[in-house]
């Protein structure tokens, strides 16, 4: 018989402790560490995976060669039949990858993936594996979805490797697992969804996913802080995380990836939730736009860059005299960081007080902001609050400020003012290197070299 030992192991990172211990020494996290029990023989769930790769090809090692002598197979992606959806994939599912797919609670990650895999029936094979629901229950929400669901298999598994064994005989293109926190591994004497069970199950579709060649799409808890449930080898080890977000608008829905290994990080896709699921909102900028005839102070439009294409949002900036002794400072979207450091810039090299001030910032649409673009803009709607001076509903802006007060150019600029004279606005604010030779038919475009400009403008 194996001999059974006991150890501790870290929920946030998976570190390994002879005994307990209150804080994470890998991590730094605090009462995160408890105790499981494991076997000293090998995980029986990757032997398992390795014998249902026997049936395919190359499944076993190639040696070693030079790097200049593997040959460059170009993989035909598999298209999901949703534009935002293969934007995000980097141009869709490519052959052997693992995807990785995490949201809150109703968020539609099920919902999406089976949306998914019905379109990808017509013109692939697919098996979609449910560990939380019965076949009942998918079938209900098909039915409701109104999808064709004649060419999808489907099995309710919770065992990694009987998963791998009807995988190897199903051979289908697209592989989905819902949920991998829910799967178990033989061998390993922990409850499923533990670190050790999600490690273990991770690893063994990882490795069975590479041999095989078939595509696995893995749904992940969240925890309460919005990181996903698990150790942080299970984002390590796949080569697509995405999280899909509900903001504000429970109407929409945000598909934003933090990392591929297939295409271009920080890429979003947007989804609007309706009564027959999932549908794709081709034009983000409309949604995030939608404002009043009269704009009032403080508001102003600017372009930011996600992943590989322009986002035109709406930001909102109040600032008002403070009744306390230490004002707020309060930002939703931006770093608030960032607005204390142009907060700092602003009365420096502007000469504009804000100390006694209260200074809320808010990016309408629940839109996170992480790229230093929205500088300028922030600077104009801050201005325009605090002299209650509105701009003009058809201006955009985009720049960064430093320290010194310059105004630096942003990558991508003039993807920018094309996206936005797209939409149709009318005048740009916006770095003097960012400024194009020949500006678009109708279109003003204002080069700003310092903060000192703005202050001009407004």
């Amino acid at each position: 018989m194996a001999k059974v030992k006991t150890v501790y192991v870290c929920a946030s990172c998976g570190a390994r402790y002879p005994r307990w211990q209150g804080q994470c020494r890998e991590c730094g996290e605090w009462n995160t560490i408890s105790e499981i029990r494991v076997n000293d023989e090998p995980s029986a769930g990757r032997s398992a995976a390795a014998r249902a790769m026997s049936g395919f090809a190359g499944a076993s090692g190639s040696g070693v060669s030079n790097l200049n002598n593997v040959k460059l197979e170009k993989a035909q992606r598999l298209y999901t039949g949703y534009g935002e959806f293969d934007r995000v994939l980097g141009g869709g599912i490519v052959p052997g990858s693992v995807v990785l797919l995490g949201g809150n609670p109703g968020a539609g990650k099920s919902t999406l993936l089976l949306q998914t895999v019905c379109k990808l029936a017509s013109h692939a094979a697919v098996l979609y594996i449910t560990g939380e629901e019965s076949l009942q229950q998918v079938a209900l929400r098909a039915q409701r979805l109104m999808l064709p669901t004649e060419r999808v298999r489907i099995a309710a598994e919770t065992s990694i490797d009987e998963i791998c064994r009807i995988a190897a005989e199903e051979k289908p293109a697209v592989l989905i697992v819902d949920s991998i926190q829910v799967m178990h591994v033989q061998g390993v004497e922990s409850a499923p969804g533990s670190v050790s069970q999600v490690r273990e199950g991770a690893a063994a579709l990882t490795q069975f996913a590479k041999k095989t060649g078939i595509a696995v799409f893995l749904i992940g808890h969240v925890t309460k802080d919005g990181t996903l449930a698990g150790p942080k080898i299970l984002e390590h080890c796949v080569d697509c995380s995405v999280i899909l977000e509900s903001g504000n608008d429970p109407r929409f829905r945000t598909l934003r990836c933090h990392k591929n290994r297939f295409g271009a990080v920080n890429e979003i896709g947007v989804f609007a939730m309706t009564d027959h699921g999932l549908c794709e909102v081709k034009n983000p900028s409309a949604i995030f736009l939608n404002r009043q005839e009269t704009v009032a102070p403080g508001s102003l439009a600017m372009v930011v860059w996600e992943g590989t294409r322009p986002l035109l949002v709406e930001l909102q900036a109040l600032v008002d005299l403070s009744q306390l002794g230490n004002p707020r400072r309060l930002s939703l979207g931006t770093d608030p960081n960032r607005l204390a450091m142009l907060l700092s810039v602003l009365h420096r090299h502007g000469g504009c007080q804000l100390a006694d001030q209260d200074v809320f910032v808010n990016v309408v649409g629940g839109v996170k902001v992480e790229e230093t673009a929205s500088d300028v803009p922030l600077i104009l709607a801050l201005l325009s609050s605090y002299h209650s001076k509105p701009i003009d509903r058809t201006t955009i802006a985009f720049g960064e400020v430093g320290l010194t007060g310059e105004i630096r150019p942003v990558p991508s600029g003039q993807e920018r003012i094309a996206e936005a004279f797209k939409q149709g606005f009318k005048r740009a604010i916006v770095p003097f290197d960012n400024a194009p030779k020949k500006a678009p038919a109708g279109m003003e475009i204002i080069a700003v070299k310092r903060i000192g400009d703005l202050i001009d403008l407004v």
